[in-house]
């Protein structure tokens, strides 16, 4: 039999067809006149190919990833999801049913196939008509997107086999055995150095969206935090396939400075407006000073049509939980069980950190609707249109939509992108690692600068709240919270519980929405609230810390080895 990849599934020669449109290999109509050496010995031809390259760059972070509307949020302890089939993956992977038999196989595949079409590219570089600056651009570009897809697959697998930069062909034996965590991160590191030298640190024009020399660093940012952070730093099973066999702090260092030099080369800033309007205003705009990486798109109401309440014509499918509900503090900066926060039980979303506000969609939420007036949203009990139990937790997302994208019969959208990377999350990784190296108070002004933005009241002392002095492991709570409320949504808290090793303790506990309850028909309306129990997940450690390989590449060759327990 025909020696099979590892880490393809029916992808061959002809996988170079896809550089000419955005659908799958099985899209693609061959052509007498298209092939490897046609398409790199035409100009616009290899362009094509290299903007392919992007095509798959948010797969991991895109919200449907798992089809219908289940994206990773819905995994873990943000969102509860609107399917409820045997076989959707929120349902799978909160029950506790996911294996290696039915654990989606796109981060495997996805990433492997990618790094392919690299090598194929990074091939023909030296003989493709193109100019020797461009070549040299689309050099850094290209070996970037190698490095991201190989970052990809460690977050999922730990140590993954590396290919270098071989162009397999179907019958060619393959490099299976996995390397080691160190030499992933060791590689991934080195491809993310020599693309920046590559390239520029601003794109343009027609090029805008492409690569740069900050999203380099700043992929090198997130990489070394994960290094350094528990999962990682001190793992021996498996030969230091799973991770560094033994802790060495210096890698929180290593990572503050990885950081640290995305901060120095200034090209980027928090998007500040008044009344901390930047923070929601960011997530619509394709152009701005925060977005580092983006899955660039069209104009689209993408995330409108699917997470927003029904009442302003979505449907509803991101229902947030009480849990990531009570991790948004007071406007005050203190947090809602601070007995001096201000914190009202029967008035609950009153005086919120202002980023609840645009997180959450909550019962008397004030949004745009189709008739362009702005009204409330009612999620209380049988409340028309909106209220639970439609909303399964009494909520409904808010992140990321654009006020003025309602659909109607003068319907708008939004220049929205996918965020990916923002320098929102390089404050976050540097404020993390400094603080683990024992640099507090360098931690804390990273915070107060997101809380500033956020529209937080600074307070007498100027802390926004941050409770003074505080010692390494009560920063590093108010760090992991901060994450959780600055990064919600973004791809960020499934893997943040993991790397800090605290999966086990927040995956096992019951997730609760709240019931609300309108009393009478007084007005001003009141309202009983109670706590009630959405799901409660099932996290099996050590280990679902990691995923398993898909079962079928495992099958393939007795060399790739299959994470521990799977």
């Amino acid at each position: 039999m025909m020696n099979k990849k590892i880490f393809l599934v029916a992808i061959t020669v002809v996988s170079l067809m896809a550089a000419c449109k955005k659908g799958g290999i099985l899209d693609q109509v061959r052509t007498t006149d298209l092939n490897e050496e046609t398409t790199f010995a035409d100009s616009a031809r290899t362009m094509q190919f290299v903007t392919r390259l992007y095509t798959d760059i948010g797969f991991s972070a895109d919200p449907k990833r798992f089809g219908g509307a289940v994206g990773i949020y819905m995994l873990g302890d943000e969102a509860e999801g609107s399917q409820v089939g045997a076989s959707a993956y929120n349902v799978i992977f909160q029950t506790g049913s996911v294996s290696s038999l039915n654990i989606p196989t796109d981060s495997w595949n996805i990433p492997y196939e990618n790094i392919r079409r690299v090598n194929v590219l990074l091939k023909h570089i030296p003989t493709v008509p193109l100019s020797e600056n461009l070549k040299k651009r689309i050099s850094g570009e290209a070996r970037f997107l190698r490095a991201w897809y190989y970052f990809i697959l460690i977050k999922h697998y730990g140590g993954v086999p590396l290919v270098g930069d071989v162009v397999y062909g179907p019958t060619d034996e393959i490099n299976k055995k996995r390397a080691t965590y160190e030499e992933c991160v060791n590689y991934i590191e080195a491809e993310c150095n020599a693309a920046a030298d590559l390239l520029p640190y601003t794109q343009t024009g027609l090029d805008f969206g492409r690569i740069t020399k900050g999203a380099c660093l700043a992929l090198k940012s997130r990489l070394l935090l994960y290094a350094a952070s528990p999962l990682f730093n001190g793992r021996p099973e498996m030969d230091g396939v799973l991770g560094y066999p033994t802790y060495n702090a210096a890698r929180w260092e290593k990572a503050s400075k990885a950081a640290l030099d995305v901060i120095n080369i200034n090209q980027y800033n928090l998007y500040e407006l008044a009344d901390g309007l930047g923070f929601q205003k960011v997530f619509t705009l394709r152009k701005n000073s925060e977005y580092i990486l983006a899955a660039m798109t069209g104009n689209n109401r993408y995330l409108e049509a699917s997470w927003d309440s029904p009442s302003r014509t979505g449907t509803g499918s991101a229902m947030p939980y009480q849990e990531l509900v009570d991790a948004f503090g007071m406007n005050n900066g203190k947090p809602i069980t601070d007995n001096t926060s201000g914190y009202d039980v029967s008035k609950p979303y009153v005086g919120r950190d202002p980023r609840f506000y645009w997180t959450i969609l909550h019962n008397e939420g004030k949004r745009l609707n189709i008739s362009r007036t702005v009204s409330e949203v009612y999620t209380y009990v049988s409340a028309p249109q909106d209220g639970f139990p439609l909303t399964k937790t009494g909520y409904y997302l808010r992140k990321m939509l654009d006020d003025n994208s309602i659909a109607s019969t003068t319907s708008s959208t939004t220049e929205r992108c996918l965020p990916l990377i923002r320098y929102a999350e390089i404050l976050l990784n540097y404020a993390e690692a400094v603080n683990e190296t024992g640099e507090t108070g360098e931690a804390f002004d990273q915070l107060k600068l997101l809380r500033r933005r956020a529209g937080i009241i600074a307070g007498a002392d100027g802390n926004y709240g941050l409770k003074p002095n505080m010692e390494k492991d009560e920063m590093r709570a108010a760090i992991q919270n901060e994450r959780r409320v600055e990064l919600a949504i973004e791809e960020h808290r499934y893997w943040d519980v993991r790397r800090w090793k605290i999966a086990e303790n927040v995956s096992n506990k019951p997730l609760h929405g709240m019931r609300i309850t309108r009393i009478g028909t007084t007005v001003p309306a009141v309202y009983n609230y109670e706590k009630v129990i959405i799901r409660t997940p099932v996290f099996v450690a050590p280990k679902w810390y990691l995923w398993p390989i898909p079962q079928g590449e495992v099958n393939k060759t007795a060399e790739l080895l299959q994470n521990p327990g799977w």
